[in-house]
Order: C-alpha cells, then sequence, then structure tokens
C-alpha cells in the first residue's frame, strides 16, 4: 500500500508559532456681521419635554424669522479636524467663512463627524481634546470673517464624535464642552428649528442618533434610534401641523436611512417621515470616494388603521459628501413647497453660483405632495456673486424639439421691505399651462446672468414637470448597495446564510454514522474510486467531501462546539469606550456593557455595528478554516483509497490487454500527482488564512487593547490551533 512520508511536525507548527510569537510581540508593544442678523434675530429658543439619561427624548426649539417665503440654509458634513492634518481646520476658515460670507444663510447645519478622533496610523479611535479645541477655534474664525449669527450654527454628533464616549457628560465627551451647540446651552438629541416667512414656516429637525455608549471603531458605525426618540421626532413633526402658517419640513442627521437600525420594537424613521409630510432628509456619513450623488426617494405605504386605504407617501433622502477631502457644500433652498439643492466644492474663491428655487428638477427633487399639488405661475431664482449681477433670464427648452428654444424669461431682483437684508432672489411671472406634459423630462430650464464684469454665468440645465412628476431615478449597483439596501437585513441575511451553510456542513455527521452504521459506505467508496476518474460525478466528491470531513469525531467535536461558542459565547474582551474603561465583552449579537447611571444592569448594544468584524471573521477566517479541515480530512482519506486500489489492482490475476494496462497507469499517475498537489494547495491556503486572521486579531488589539483581545481564546487562538492539529494529523502514515 502506498504512504505517505512521515510528518515533520515543526514545518506543520511554523504558522502557529509565528502567530504567536507575532502577538507576544504586540502585548509588549501598544470681520463685519451681516447687518440683517440683528433683524432677524432667535425669536425664541427653549428646550421642551424631559430627557432619558442622555438627552433622548428632550427637543430644543429655536426660531427665526425670515423675509418673504424663501429661504436658504447650507449644510456642510464629515469635516474630520485632525490632529494629524491641521490643513482640515485652516480649509473651513480660508474656504468656507467666504463662502458663508457670499451665501448669508439662514442656517448652517453641520451633520456629524466634526472631529476625526485616530491616531496618526488610523489604527485606533479616541477623543483627542486638542482637535475639538481647533474645531471650536476654525469656527469661531469662521464665525467673526463670515459674519453668521452664531445662533444660527448648528452642529449634531457624528459615529467619529461619539468613539469612546462611556457617557454624554463624561470627560471624553468634549462635544459636550466645545460643540457650537454646548457653547449656547442647547444640548438635547433633537433640535426642532423654525425659519419664519410672511405665510408659511419651514421646519428643520435635527437628530443626534449616535451610540447611547460610544464604542470604539471600528464597531461604531450606526445610527441608533430609541423608540421614545422616535415618538418625540414625531410628535414634534406633527406640534406643527396645528399652526396657521403653512409648513414644510425638512430632517437633518448623520446616518442615511441604510445605516440606521431598527429601535428596539422594530419602529423606523421612514414611516415617521412618511406619515408627517417630510420633504426631505439630509444627511452625511458616506463621504464622496464612494459617490457625490447618492439620492434616494422613499416610497412608503402607510394608513391609520387598519380599515383605511393604504396610501404612498413619499420623501427623498439627500446624501452630502464629505468636507475632510472633497470640501463639499450644499445649498439647500426652499421655496413654498418645492425644496432644491445645489452641491459645490468648493476649491479656491466662491463661484457666481445659480439655485433654480422653482421649478424643481423633476430627476431629483421635484415636488412630491402631488396628492395636493397646484400649478404655479412663476419662476424663480437665487444668483450668488460677488459682482453686481445686471441681467438673469431663464430660457425653456423642448427636448422632444432637438431643444429648441420656446421661450426666454427675464427675472427681476426681488426688493426688500428693507435696505440691510440680503436677498439675491430673482422671479418673474410666467403661464406654466403652456408647459404641461404626460413626460417629467420634455421641457428643460436653464438660467442666465450677466455679471458687472461682463462675464456670463449659466446654472446646470434641468428638466421640470410643472404638474409635479418625477422621473424615475436610476441608480448604479454601488448606489443601489449602499445607499438602498438596509445594512441592518442584509448584515443579519449574510450571517444567517454563512451560519446555515456551517450548520449543514456539521450536519453531514449523520449521514456519516448511517452508512457506517450499515457497512455499507465502504463498498461504495471503493466501488466509485474503482471507476476512471471522469465518470465520478460532482456529487460523489461533494459527499466524499463531507462525510471524509466529519468521520473524525474529536475534529467533528471540535467544530461543534467552537461554533456553538460563537453563537452564543463571547467572542473577545476588550476596552470597548477607552483603555481606563471598563471592559467590555463582545458577542455575535453584539457588546454588552455596564450602564453607565446604574453598573448593576449590562446595556446590551446590539448589531449590526459589529457586522465589521463578524462578518470578516466568519467568512474569511472561520468558514475557511473549517472547509480547509474538512478537505484536508478528505484529500488524506482519497489518498489511501487510491493506494489501496492500486495495491489490488497490482495483485490481481486478471490479464488486461495493453490499452487497458496504459489506461490504468495514465489514471493512476493522475491520481497520486493530484493528491501531492491538492495537499501542497491545501496547505499553502492554511498560510493564506492563518495571515488574514493574524491581520484581523492585529487590526482588533489595535482598536481594543492588545492584551484583552489576544487573551480571548475563541477569537485568537482556536482557529490556528485547529489548522494546525488538522494539518497534523492529515500527514500521519497510512497502514
Amino acid at each position: 500500500m502506498r504512504s505517505r512520508p512521515s510528518p515533520k511536525p515543526l514545518s506543520f507548527l511554523f504558522f502557529f508559532f509565528f502567530f504567536i510569537y507575532a502577538s507576544l510581540n504586540l502585548l509588549s508593544s501598544s470681520s463685519s456681521s451681516f447687518p440683517a442678523a440683528a433683524a432677524a434675530a432667535a425669536v425664541a429658543v427653549g428646550v421642551v419635554g424631559g430627557g432619558d439619561g442622555d438627552g433622548g427624548a428632550a427637543v430644543m426649539r429655536a426660531s427665526f424669522a425670515v423675509e418673504g417665503d424663501v429661504a436658504w440654509a447650507v449644510q456642510i458634513s464629515d469635516l474630520h479636524v485632525s490632529a494629524h492634518h491641521p490643513a482640515r481646520a485652516r480649509d473651513l476658515v480660508r474656504l468656507l467663512a467666504p463662502a458663508l460670507r457670499l451665501l448669508r444663510p439662514s442656517l448652517l447645519l453641520i451633520t456629524g463627524d466634526l472631529t476625526d478622533a485616530k491616531n496618526k496610523k488610523r489604527t485606533s479611535t479616541r477623543q483627542d481634546e486638542y482637535e475639538w479645541i481647533l474645531y471650536r477655534n476654525s469656527m469661531d474664525e469662521v464665525v467673526k470673517q463670515s459674519g453668521l449669527d452664531k445662533h444660527r450654527i448648528f452642529d449634531i454628533r457624528g459615529n467619529h464624535d461619539k468613539y469612546g464616549v462611556p457617557f454624554v457628560g463624561h470627560k471624553m465627551d468634549f462635544f459636550s464642552t466645545h460643540s457650537i451647540n454646548s457653547q449656547l446651552n442647547r444640548l438635547s438629541t433633537i433640535y426642532s428649528i423654525s425659519l419664519l416667512g410672511n405665510d408659511r414656516r419651514y421646519l428643520f429637525i435635527g437628530i443626534d442618533d449616535t451610540m447611547s455608549i460610544g464604542i470604539r471603531g471600528p464597531s461604531n458605525l450606526f445610527g441608533h434610534p430609541t423608540d421614545k426618540r422616535i415618538d418625540v421626532v414625531e410628535s414634534e413633526l406633527q406640534y406643527w401641523d396645528n399652526s396657521t402658517a403653512l409648513i414644510t419640513k425638512v430632517v437633518f442627521g448623520h446616518f442615511p436611512m441604510s445605516f440606521t437600525a431598527s429601535s428596539k420594537t422594530g419602529t423606523r424613521y421612514e414611516n415617521v417621515f412618511s406619515r408627517q409630510q417630510v420633504s426631505a432628509y439630509i444627511c452625511g456619513h458616506l463621504h464622496a470616494k464612494l459617490s457625490k450623488k447618492l439620492w434616494r426617494l422613499h416610497k412608503v405605504e402607510t394608513a391609520s388603521n387598519s380599515r383605511d386605504r393604504k396610501r404612498v407617501h413619499n420623501f427623498w433622502e439627500w446624501e452630502l459628501g464629505d468636507w475632510k477631502e472633497s470640501k463639499l457644500i450644499r445649498i439647500l433652498a426652499l421655496d413654498g413647497e418645492a425644496v432644491s439643492f445645489l452641491d459645490l466644492e468648493l476649491e479656491q474663491e466662491f463661484p457666481t453660483t445659480i439655485l433654480i428655487t422653482y421649478p424643481t428638477n423633476s430627476r431629483s427633487m421635484n415636488t412630491i405632495t402631488t396628492d395636493r399639488h397646484s400649478i404655479r405661475n412663476d419662476i424663480s431664482a437665487l444668483v450668488f456673486s460677488h459682482h453686481i449681477i445686471l441681467n438673469v433670464t431663464a430660457k425653456v427648452f423642448d427636448s422632444s424639439r432637438n431643444f429648441k428654444i420656446v421661450e426666454e424669461i427675464p427675472l427681476q431682483l426681488v426688493t426688500s421691505s428693507s435696505s440691510t437684508v440680503y436677498k439675491p432672489l430673482f422671479h418673474a411671472k410666467w403661464n406654466a399651462e403652456s408647459y404641461k406634459s404626460t413626460s417629467p423630462t420634455r421641457y428643460w430650464v436653464q438660467v442666465f446672468a450677466l455679471d458687472s464684469q461682463g462675464k456670463q454665468i449659466l446654472s446646470e440645465p434641468r428638466p421640470f414637470s410643472v404638474d409635479g412628476k418625477l422621473v424615475t431615478p436610476s441608480r448604479s449597483w454601488l448606489n443601489y448597495l449602499v445607499f438602498e439596501i438596509r445594512w441592518e437585513i442584509l448584515y443579519s441575511v449574510l450571517l444567517r446564510s454563512n451560519l446555515g451553510f456551517l450548520i449543514l456542513m456539521l450536519l453531514s455527521k449523520f449521514l456519516n454514522h448511517f452508512w457506517e452504521r450499515n457497512m455499507s459506505y465502504g463498498k461504495w467508496a471503493m466501488s466509485v474510486f474503482s471507476s476512471p476518474i471522469h465518470k465520478r460525478k460532482l456529487s460523489f466528491w461533494v459527499l466524499w467531501f463531507l462525510i471524509e470531513g466529519s468521520r473524525n469525531r474529536i475534529f467533528w467535536l471540535s467544530i461543534a462546539v467552537y461554533l456553538l461558542w460563537l453563537i452564543k459565547m463571547p467572542w473577545f474582551w476588550g476596552y470597548a469606550t477607552s483603555e481606563e474603561g471598563e471592559i467590555g465583552v463582545m458577542y455575535l449579537s453584539g457588546w454588552k456593557l455596564k450602564a453607565p447611571n446604574n453598573p448593576v444592569v449590562v446595556d446590551k448594544l446590539a448589531s449590526p455595528d459589529i457586522m465589521v468584524i463578524a462578518l470578516p471573521v466568519m467568512y474569511l477566517v472561520v468558514t475557511p478554516v473549517i472547509v480547509i479541515t474538512y478537505a484536508l480530512f478528505a484529500e488524506r482519506s482519497a489518498f489511501h483509497f487510491s493506494g489501496s486500489r492500486k495495491s489490488k489492482c497490482l495483485r490481481s490475476p486478471v490479464n488486461l490487454n495493453t490499452e487497458s494496462k496504459q489506461h490504468s497507469a495514465k489514471i493512476e499517475s493522475f491520481v497520486f500527482t493530484c493528491g501531492g498537489g491538492a495537499r501542497k494547495i491545501l496547505l499553502f491556503l492554511c498560510m493564506i488564512i492563518t495571515l488574514v486572521h493574524f491581520k484581523i486579531c492585529t487590526a482588533l488589539m489595535w482598536a481594543y487593547g492588545a492584551a484583552p483581545v489576544a487573551l480571548s481564546p475563541a477569537l485568537c487562538w482556536v482557529p490556528p490551533l485547529l489548522l494546525v492539529a488538522a494539518v497534523y494529523s492529515t500527514a500521519t502514515t497510512a497502514e
């Protein structure tokens, strides 16, 4: 019988000792102000409602007056002010201050990730007070140079601003001392801001949905609304419906809906925003490297009770790219029911910019309340320029006639009742009935402006629909995956699929037990191996892989216990918030930490925040380890079966013709050559898996502490031990 060479334990244990050595090394390391600002000062500021530990149920209200019924706000997001990249803070003063001085918005909304909270190598996350001081000083200089009233600036937390913050008010909670909201004593998780026009109120609701306990990265990735906060947000949106003025509602936050988890009862914001006729939700978080145009139209069916007919309500979600590297700024305009925006990338001086406020873009920002839509016989545009604008003209094109100009409409500057009020609004009347069409993209509008320097500026041409029709937005697969799929659900599907696959592999043990009990497995296997290789079907190899991989009871039981441990028991321990804080425990279901206000109570911060840990470990380490372990035992058994068959053939008295002998010799040569090659491939894969596992463990040690993570056996030691034991066991000599 052909036998495998005797094992060389040192060569097989190389990867294991390499992992131990690397882990031990890690253990040993570790201007002038606006004249209009006074006239449009805050009408009211106050806090209503109670708190739930971190202010989750308190609402901060503020009101500001605006002239007329057209208002605009500026949004920036993901500043990531960093001690290691001081240019980001300087750019706020260099680029944002002049832009705000020109734009003079009613509000400046900063939607999270104010500071970077990462070390120089970006291997760990922690709050750095120097970064917060840098942010505070930069924003103070922006206020000084732009002249923007500080009360009109609202900044909210992002996930980076909560990294390593055990609770609100902790010494590491620098947002509560250095943010603009904290300076103005506006600490809450819900902000209700009203812009009061002549006949309309524009309501902005800001939401801070960061984790109640700020887990360090990479876990802290999702927004976590509470049931109480969702109820308060809905109540606040509904509260203003009782006012006599018409109202347009906009909500802003840091996390997109796809990166916002459901509450404990499964409630989500989408239903609330739809029921309360929110026009748009604006956010950040995903950065422009992913995409600069992450827009989504939510269509939600709602009904007040089971007897009512379901109605479809819509609201837009518009994600803004980052200031960090892209220097993106958004101008959000509100003109009656119409909400429109323009995203600009600031590089040098703010360019002359035209934003058409009505009619809106039928592709991405049209009026969505079509059930009560009325045709407006006017056209309006905001023109922001350092120079005097001499002439503004709107041109309407017909795409069905090769974009022929069908009308030119001169726009006039809207005069203000006060000479101190800045209002770069141009307006004209037109006959909107002339542009009714079944197609939302037939008519296009473009605005041309001529400044005092003789330079003509053009707005981006956009399709419009006076009937309020919308173009079904087309999305790339990346946009759909990241922005339109709820990662909370996708994580559950991916995790359950992986666990189901592994459990099915383990259940093959029962098939093995049944065949061996009936003494039929050996005969079946020998009969199949006696046939030529090209006649062996794929189903045979699958069964062979599952049965032979599970025949070793010790290994099968070890894998079963390990998988059960991963499902129910802790994966590892670590400094979840800071190295001075309590040790947290990570389970597959999330982190478990002591509640800050009651050490007896254990807070469970559920998934999907741990998906960036759990999925790589399960898909790149645990599953490959189990599959390779099965493959090693199957390969050894195939090697021995083939050797046994060859010995029997050599002892067989049956006379074979020359062609049969040649065919048999080719088969045997193929079997033994592939057998050795297959094992080399499996050993190479063992090395790759070990290196991937080492990299994941190293990253987690940097993030949550070397010693606690390294001393967690389920994560650090079991996978390499299984591989080493499997390699060693399958290298033994066959009898």
